[in-house]
Order: structure tokens, then sequence, then C-alpha cells
């Protein structure tokens, strides 16, 4: 007894020199937590173009107006979307409304021989490569898997099981450096993606061998319903050093920015420097899919706020300010966005409706036992119908 009561003193003396350093430390963190982390930005929300000592960059009023272009009708083909599964044409639908710099601005950086790797929602991404929007919606309407043959844009498919994307980036990546390419991967993904093992996880394999990757994380501050502070205690960029390769921040809402940083984090993973981690600090002004109501859990006036830094509005201002776009310029993209949607809708409702029985098609290339006796059964459930097909 004697002796566990002098360890337990000394347990207690050490107790309390170890509570006073550890409540130094957590004010130092708790400081450092609220500083405002360095955002990189290079066109403020009122259209002012600024400066930035390492991601300067310098477009023509021609690119100006491409890099408007796209972010116009990719929000047009969002809205088009959005209307559609309102009306019962689509299943389900992700809007990216809100992050059209950061997918614009990123998916203009690419190469033509680097690859991307996509959430659900990077339609502004499919649009840069050249992928037609109208074969986004045939996954959304359930008569294709994607649509798209991923090796003819270098874009793969949609994946819908969140960070899972983010190792067959590593891993693509992985393998054109053993192949000697000089091309890059960008892997993209979420806030709340960023939680999932399989995102850590290729942070550690894309860190050990220096694959050519960047990481490119679109926080629109919300997992769902969960907001950003529930998900991490520091700005998700910084969760890079942990893993021993950089990290930043830039404004998610600045497609010259967006532009700026991941041109230069993918030169810098072609040069052979490894993974870089890109935060695109923006917002999801929609809801998270068709199937949320983002009113039960934000409040209008945080949506407000952020509506006063849209993409779009930003670059249309600066561009008039400086003379790099006239009316006729807006009045012809206003024209073209209005037949963009009415090509979607026509595309859309003449998709045909696939065979019942193609599910089991290409399921394996030699065919398989399992799969024949699952079409059996199938073929047998169909012929129970009147007519021989359920309605």
């Amino acid at each position: 007894m004697t002796v566990e009561s002098t360890a337990a003193r000394k347990t207690t003396r050490r107790s309390s020199g170890t509570k006073r350093t550890t409540s130094a430390s957590a004010k130092k963190a708790q400081a450092e937590q609220n500083a405002e982390p360095e955002l990189v930005q290079l066109l403020t929300p009122e259209g002012e173009r600024v400066q930035h000592p390492e991601y300067d960059i310098d477009l023509s009023a021609e690119e100006l107006r491409g890099l408007y272009r796209d972010m116009v009708l990719t929000r047009r083909f969002d809205a088009e979307a959005t209307a559609l599964q309102r009306q019962g044409e689509l299943g389900l639908w992700a809007s990216l409304l809100g992050q059209e710099a950061a997918q614009i601005g990123s998916g203009r950086a690419l190469r033509d021989d680097d690859y991307v790797f996509p959430t659900y929602r990077e339609h502004g991404v499919a649009w840069c490569r050249g992928v037609d929007p109208t074969n986004l919606l045939g996954m959304f309407r359930g008569v294709n898997n994607g649509g798209w043959d991923p090796n003819s844009n270098n874009f793969h498919l949609y994946t819908i099981v969140l960070g899972s994307q983010t190792l067959h980036a590593t891993g693509y990546a992985m393998g054109i450096a053993k192949d000697g390419a000089d091309s890059a991967v960008l892997a993209y993904f979420g806030d709340g993606a960023s939680s999932q093992g399989d995102v850590n996880e290729s942070f550690v394999f894309s860190a050990v061998y220096n694959a050519p990757v960047v990481f490119f994380c679109q926080n629109n501050q919300w997992a769902i319903s969960e907001p950003i502070e529930r998900q991490t205690r520091v700005p998700l960029y910084q969760r890079a050093r942990g893993f021993g390769f950089p990290g930043v921040r830039v404004d998610g809402n600045d497609v010259l920015a967006c532009l700026a940083v991941t041109r230069s984090a993918l030169e810098r993973a072609r040069r052979g420097e490894g993974p870089t981690f890109v935060e695109a600090f923006t917002y999801r002004m929609a809801a998270h899919t068709t199937s949320d109501d983002p009113t039960r859990y934000r409040r209008d006036a945080e949506r407000e706020a952020w509506e006063a830094k849209d993409p779009i509005q930003r670059l249309k201002t600066y561009m008039v300010n400086e003379g790099h776009a006239d009316a006729a310029f807006f009045e012809e993209l206003e024209a073209e966005s209005e037949a963009l949607g009415k090509h979607v809708r026509e595309v859309v409702r003449a998709m045909p409706v696939p065979e019942h029985m193609a599910i089991f098609d290409n399921v394996y290339a030699d065919g398989h036992a399992l799969v024949d006796e699952e079409r059996a059964q199938f073929a047998a459930y169909q012929a129970s119908f009147a007519g021989g097909e359920a309605e």
C-alpha cells in the first residue's frame, strides 16, 4: 500500500508539470488554429486583380473569355440537369453550383497526356477534357454505366464510392513514373472524403513512391450535413505536411488562382518532385445532391455571404472593367448557353432504354458460371410478367 501511495504521489507531481506544459502548447496550437490560413488569390470577390509572389499568371483577353465561357456553360448544363431531375428525367443529380472556378481552373491546367480521376461532381472538369456533357447524364438516368471511354479523354469514369479514386490515381501515377513518362495525374475529392482511409493511404503511398499526382480537394464547407469544423481541427491543406509533401490553399472561387496553383503543382509532379495537396476553398451553393435538403442544416445568411464571392460574377466584373469583353460577347454566350440547355433536354429525353439483360454483358471477359446463373434467374423473373418483362 505504501509503495502504491508513493508511486501515486510521484505520478501526481509529474502530471502537474505536464499539465502546465500542455496548457502552453494548447494555447499556442489554438492561436495557430485561429490564425487565418494563407489563401492564394489573384482575383478578389470584387473583381480586382492582385499579385502573388509564387503563383502569378499572365493571360490574354481571349484566354480570360475562354475561362468565363467554360464556367457559364458548365453552370447552364448543371442547372439543366437539376431541372431534368426535378421533372423525373434523372434519378439523381449532384450539382456543382458555386464550384465552377475550382473545376474549370484546375481542368484547364491539364495537358492532354495528363490523367484525371474524378468523383461524381466534376462536370466542369469533364467539360475541359472534352467529354460530351450528355454522356454524364446517362448514368444518372440509369441507361449506362458511365457512357464514355476513359482512355479517349484521359478522364476516368465517375466514382461514387468516397475516396477510392485517390488510390486508383496514386497507382496510376506510380505506373507512369515507372514507364518514364513526364505526364501527371490529377485526383479530385471533397472535404468529407478527406477523412476516408483510402485518401490517407493514397497520401502515404504517393509520398513514399514520389508519385506524380496532385490531390485536388474541393473544400465546399459541407460533407452533406456535416460542416468543415466538425471534420478537422486544422486547415485541410496542412495535413499534407504530416505525409511529407507540400499543401496549398487556394481561393476556390478564383478561376485564375485555381489555374495558376494547379498548373504549378502539375509541373512539379512532372519534374519528379512528387505529390502536392491543393485545397480549393469554395462553397457548395446547392444541395449535396437532389435528394438532400440543405435548409435543414445551414442558414440562408451563410449562402448569401458566399453568393457575394460568386466565381463567374467576379471574372465578369474584371473583364468588363479592363475592357477584355464587350456586350456582344455576353449576348452571344447567352444564346450559346440557351442552345446548350435545349440540346441537353432533347438528348436526355431521346436516350434509349437499355435491354434488361445487358447488365450481364461484359462483366467478365470470358464469361463466368455465377453470372450465367444470375442471368438465367433474371430472365425467368422477366418472363413471369405479362408480356414477358417487368413494367
